[in-house]
């Protein structure tokens, strides 16, 4: 693994963009969504309310 601790794994559309970026600590997941002006980042969370970790991530 190189020296980035953030990393897109995950991008939708051009002018409204929706990404995933993980952590490369610690494999949890955020959405980023951008629209105009705008910017939105939220952890994404599973069906028990947990940070979700991207299923790939190794350590």
């Amino acid at each position: 693994m190189d020296d980035k601790r953030f990393e897109t794994i995950y991008t939708q559309g051009k002018f409204d963009v929706i990404k995933v970026i993980r952590d490369n600590e610690t494999g949890i997941l955020y959405m980023s969504q951008r629209e105009g002006y705008g910017l939105g980042l939220t952890v994404m969370f599973d069906q028990e309310g947990k940070p979700l970790v991207d299923k790939d991530f190794k350590k």
